[in-house]
């Protein structure tokens, strides 16, 4: 089969196209045939391995699993003979970013991983992108202890945590306050933030509104910035480390204070959070955003793209068609 393998750590060029083995599923495993899978933060974090200590999931000095690719969606082909709650036509979509193998033409996962029947009102490729930025917003969401009613701000709002936190916030009822560029303003206001500010025209610094929650969906502010706009026992939480890794020291050591607090939640992803997110995108309330697409042979194009800092939402890797 055809897949996208790194064996080194380094930029988008260390992937190359090439011919594999097509793996072959276990008792408890299902084989998908992929017909869609994403390029996102989190394939470009395990390649580039910026930050160390995401070597030790994906081995220390080289990739232990050599095709990236943790969001997909497509078609089952074989099943292991344990297997139960899967047939072989069903069309599935899920998330895995403990052996990934998205970004290949064929990658065999448990049927107890992150992996559900597709939503009957989305195709394959907003399938593909529904779990990656979602399940991230939705890890922070929980451990903020989100509440309807509740201020919130989302710095970030246009891109595919961002965009997804921006609808599970308003499902769940808060008031949300989105921060993102001039261009997608009405696109932000369409996914049901109460108000958006255009960072490019104005300081969400100034705002006057103080929140219960602020959620920075792409590492750009840091909690001194946005300490004075949290109430009294507001919280903030980024997705990154922050300067200098602060963001960790500030969760070991703001809890203790009583007042304002940053929290780092560890992410995680379940069977029932992937079928949480598809009810939300059968009723409508969760449709991922789609930027652009790229055949699986461009996959490097696609890399530098994300990391270029200019998506809108989910960039698709077309794998089959």
């Amino acid at each position: 089969m055809k897949a996208a393998v790194y064996t080194k750590y380094g930029p988008p060029e260390v992937v190359k196209i090439q011919e594999v083995e097509r793996p072959k599923p276990t008792a408890d495993e299902v084989l998908v045939q992929v017909y869609s899978a994403t390029v996102n933060r989190t394939d470009s974090g395990f390649r580039s391995a910026e930050y160390f200590i995401s070597r030790f999931w994906t081995g220390l000095f080289r990739p232990s699993a050599t095709i990236l690719g943790c969001e997909f969606s497509g078609v089952i082909v074989e099943i292991g003979n344990a297997v139960t709650e899967f047939k072989i036509g069903d069309k599935v979509f899920g998330y895995n970013d403990k052996t990934c193998g998205g970004h290949a033409e064929y990658l065999k996962i448990k049927e107890t991983a992150a992996i559900a029947g597709m939503p009957a009102n989305l195709n394959f490729d907003e399938a593909a992108a529904l779990t990656e930025g979602a399940h991230y917003a939705l890890v922070d969401i929980r451990a903020a202890n989100v509440e309807s009613g509740q201020q919130v701000m989302v710095y970030g709002a246009t891109g595919a945590i961002g965009s997804a936190a921006v609808q599970l916030l308003n499902h769940f009822g808060a008031q949300v306050t989105a921060v993102c560029n001039t261009k997608n303003v009405a696109l932000i206001k369409s996914l049901g933030a109460a108000k958006v500010i255009d960072y490019q025209t104005q300081d969400y610094k100034a705002i006057a509104t103080k929140f219960d929650f602020i959620f920075d969906a792409v590492g750009k502010s840091s909690f001194g910035q946005c300490k004075p706009l949290l109430k009294e026992k507001g919280i903030y939480i980024s997705t990154e480390l922050g300067k200098n890794g602060e963001n960790i020291l500030y969760a070991i050591t703001t809890p203790w204070w009583g007042g304002k607090k940053l929290l780092f939640p560890i992410p995680s992803i379940s069977k029932d959070d992937v079928l949480f997110l598809k009810s939300l995108a059968e009723s409508g309330s969760l449709k991922p955003l789609i930027d652009r697409y790229y055949p699986l042979e461009q996959i490097i194009d696609a890399y530098h793209y994300v990391e270029s800092g200019q998506k809108t939402g989910n960039v698709i890797l077309k794998v089959k068609g």
